[in-house]
């Protein structure tokens, strides 16, 4: 039972980039991004306020992380998914954000002073080799002479960004209960977004969007974090980041279902290719393997 925990989380997450997309066709970006983080805020409010309140004095001397961390994770990351959504598919959305831990495990060379294995080195080249082949569209050259779509390139922006907000929550661990530091971040989102709001065209969001608006709030900014800490708390980090290997199969299969995208024999192959390279970077290898790239 404890397993469906972050099966449910990555499901809600994949349901997450069908709203990126759907919601590229209704709402600008920049309020989609705005109404996402601000509705999310007056929802954890009224239970997370007092807490945090009372945690203050473990809040004030790492007000700076936290807004950094709320930069990466629930502003760029975010924002740039929205954008990415106005030139690029689900699918391709979901392949390209599947590398977040792999590039984590990079990441964390210079940042948390892990080693490098050969292993990781050939996943990595694997799993870039499908992205190529997928984003190219069955062709590994296609880059060589052709730039890269503005979507798929926001996205693997984002991913990087995301992959960095990860190891940083690794390396500034705080003295914060799970709501509160969630709710602190939320709140440096709202702050940093609404600039970007203010600048779209139409400030109140249609009708239309709301539905979407209210999944991502609810769902995509609440409910996942919260299925994914217990995760984690029950079945341990890396049973739970295994699950995130699910993300493309049940993002794909919701864009072909709900958003009528066509499946091509690339994505399967390119797709297959990434997740085997992400997989392979998981399992725990021997440590002879290891090549001594930290940081000195």
């Amino acid at each position: 039972m404890n397993y469906l925990l972050p099966f449910f989380t990555v499901v809600i997450w994949g349901g997450n980039a069908i709203i990126n997309k759907m919601a590229a066709s209704v709402i600008e970006p920049s309020a989609m991004s705005f109404y996402r983080w601000f509705f999310a805020f007056l929802l954890l409010t009224p239970f997370c306020l007092h807490a945090s309140i009372r945690q203050w004095s473990n809040i004030k001397p790492n007000l700076a992380k936290i807004a950094f961390l709320a930069l990466l994770g629930m502003v760029l990351n975010q924002s740039l998914g929205y954008y990415a959504g106005l030139t690029t598919s689900a699918s391709n959305m979901s392949m390209i954000i599947s590398l977040v831990p792999l590039i984590t495990i990079f990441l964390s060379v210079p940042l948390l002073a892990k080693k490098l294995s050969l292993v990781t080195i050939l996943a990595a080249l694997i799993s870039i080799i499908g992205l190529a082949y997928m984003l190219g569209e069955g062709n590994l050259l296609y880059f060589f002479n052709n730039p890269l779509n503005q979507g798929d390139a926001l996205m693997l922006i984002a991913s990087v960004v995301y992959a960095a907000y990860c190891v940083l929550l690794k390396r500034w661990k705080m003295a914060l209960s799970n709501w509160v530091f969630i709710y602190t971040q939320v709140v440096f989102a709202v702050i940093f977004l609404t600039p970007l709001w203010l600048s779209s065209t139409h400030l109140s969001p249609p009708v239309s969007a709301l539905p979407l608006i209210a999944y991502a709030s609810i769902l995509a900014s609440i409910l996942a974090p919260w299925l994914w800490v217990k995760s984690i708390q029950l079945i341990g980090a890396d049973n739970s980041a295994m699950f995130m290997n699910l993300l493309p199969v049940i993002t794909i299969s919701l864009a072909v279902t709900l958003l009528s995208e066509n499946l091509y024999d690339y994505h399967i192959i390119g797709g297959m290719l990434v997740i085997t390279g992400v997989i392979i970077a998981q399992i725990p290898w021997p440590k002879f393997s290891r090549l001594n790239f930290r940081k000195t």
